[in-house]
């Protein structure tokens, strides 16, 4: 009789304390689902806290389609050249291989959830395409602060 491997047992509940937490120069992600923290093989789940002026630059995602849902502020969202204002409640769909990017053009903070599937993907996570045209000339790419990856703060340089 042959005998299955062990598969590793799944996590059903994350709690704000269990998430995975990563600072990113545009804001701070709770990763809530993803292979390696839930057992999850179709599904990623990040919610993401965007401060004023901050955003993802133009970007896609080679085998992954994600839907990004605002939970609180306003979103200027690309879909390819198409530009909206989201807030909370509305949702925008990205198919795979689509360019699309991310700013919090308010005063106020953005937070979002993104949703991508498949989790598990050949290839990478995501391209960069923000110093190419068409979309430098439609969002300039801009610079980020330093961020303390301990603290989440901004690094503030002294004058001498």
């Amino acid at each position: 009789m042959k005998r299955r491997a062990a598969r590793k047992k799944a996590v059903h509940f994350i709690t704000s304390k269990s998430a995975e937490v990563e600072l990113a120069p545009w804001g701070k992600h709770w990763w809530l689902s993803k292979p390696g923290l839930t057992g999850t093989e179709q599904l990623t789940l990040v919610r993401i806290t965007m401060r004023p002026g901050a955003g993802h630059q133009f970007h896609y995602h080679p085998a992954r389609e994600e839907i990004i849902y605002v939970v609180d502020g306003v979103a200027e969202q690309w879909v390819d050249r198409e530009k909206r204002r989201l807030k909370a409640g509305e949702i925008a769909f990205i198919p795979k291989n689509v360019v699309h990017a991310i700013h919090n053009s308010s005063k106020e903070a953005l937070t979002f959830l993104a949703i991508l599937s498949p989790a598990n993907a050949d290839g990478p996570f995501l391209v960069d395409c923000y110093e190419e045209e068409p979309w430098r000339s439609l969002r300039a790419p801009f610079t980020y602060p330093q961020v303390d990856p301990k603290t989440g703060r901004r690094r503030v340089r002294r004058g001498t």
